[in-house]
C-alpha cells in the first residue's frame, strides 16, 4: 500500500512537471479568479485542501508551501476574530454572545456582540488566504524561470513584463538567505531579540533588518541592470528563444479537466448558498 502512494506521488509530480507551461498559468489564473468567486464556506474549505493536496501530491514541502506560517496564522485569526467582533448584522443575524459587555458594566453595559454569521465570514476568508497562499508554490516551484518566462511571452504578454515578474519571483528566495544571514550576524553580536524578545521588541527589531536589505537589493538592481545593458536588452521588438514549448494532449487534458472542476464547484456553491 505504501509502495503504491509512493507510485502515485511520483506519478502526480511528474505530471505537473512535465505540463506545458502555458497551462500551469492558465490554470493559476482560473484557480484564483475561483478563489475570489466562492463564497460558500464548506465549498471553500475544500478548494483550500484541493490545492493544498495539489502540493503535497507534488512532492513540494510544507516548507516551501508555508514559509512564513506563524504570520498565515495570525492574520487568519485576526480576520476571524474581526468578522466575529465587527461583522455587518441585520434582522436574521444568528449571534454567538449577545450582548458581549453585560449590562451591569457602567457606561459599556450592552456593548457588543460575538456574530455566529461574522464567524462564517472569517473562515470562508481564511480559507480564501491559505487557498492563495498555497497556489503560488504549485507554479514556482514545478516551473523553471527561464520555462515560466517563455510560456508568459507565448501567452501575447510583453517580454519585459514577463522578465520583471520572474525576476520578482526569483529574488525571492535570495532575500530569505539574505534575511537568514543578518540575523545570524546579529546573534553573533549579542541580539537574540528574535529568539527571546517578546512580540513589541521584534517590531521594534525589524528596521535593523530592513536596512541592508534595502542596500542589497539595490546594489543587485545595479548590477542586474548593468548585466541587461551589456546584454542590449531591449534593444529588438522580437525576440528568440531556444526553447521550443508546444501544447500536448496533457495539457489539453489539464485545461479540460481544470473547466470541469470550475463547473462543479461554482454550481455547488450556487447550490448552498440558495
Amino acid at each position: 500500500m505504501t509502495l503504491r502512494l509512493g507510485a502515485c506521488h511520483l506519478e502526480v509530480a511528474g505530471l505537473l512537471f512535465r505540463l506545458d507551461p502555458r497551462t500551469k498559468l492558465l490554470l493559476v489564473l482560473l484557480f484564483t479568479f475561483l478563489v475570489f468567486i466562492i463564497d460558500a464556506l464548506p465549498v471553500a474549505a475544500a478548494q483550500m485542501m484541493v490545492f493544498t493536496s495539489l502540493c503535497l501530491l507534488a512532492k513540494i514541502p510544507l516548507k516551501k508551501i508555508f514559509p512564513h506560517y506563524k504570520f498565515l496564522l495570525f492574520l487568519c485569526v485576526f480576520v476571524i476574530l474581526l468578522q466575529t467582533l465587527f461583522g455587518r448584522e441585520s434582522s436574521d443575524t444568528h449571534y454567538l454572545l449577545k450582548p458581549l459587555i453585560p449590562s451591569s458594566v457602567p457606561l459599556l453595559g450592552g456593548k457588543g456582540s460575538l456574530k455566529f454569521d461574522g464567524l462564517l465570514t472569517g473562515l470562508m476568508i481564511s480559507c480564501r488566504i491559505v487557498s492563495l497562499t498555497v497556489l503560488l508554490p504549485v507554479l514556482t516551484m514545478t516551473t523553471e524561470a527561464r520555462h515560466l518566462t517563455c510560456g508568459i511571452t507565448r501567452l501575447g504578454f510583453p517580454y519585459r513584463a514577463a522578465h520583471v515578474i520572474t525576476s520578482t519571483l526569483n529574488m525571492i528566495p535570495s532575500f530569505e538567505e539574505e534575511t537568514s544571514l543578518i540575523m545570524d550576524a546579529r546573534k553573533l553580536r549579542g541580539v537574540r531579540t528574535f529568539e527571546e524578545g517578546t512580540f513589541f521588541a521584534r517590531l521594534k527589531e525589524y528596521p535593523s533588518l530592513a536596512l541592508p536589505l534595502m542596500i542589497k537589493a539595490m546594489r543587485k538592481a545595479q548590477i542586474a541592470s548593468l548585466a541587461m545593458d551589456a546584454r542590449a536588452f531591449g534593444a529588438y521588438k522580437t525576440r528568440t528563444w531556444l526553447l521550443a514549448i508546444r501544447m500536448s494532449a496533457l495539457d489539453y487534458t489539464a485545461l479540460t479537466a481544470g473547466m470541469i472542476y470550475t463547473v462543479m464547484i461554482v454550481a455547488l456553491n450556487t447550490v448552498l448558498q440558495r
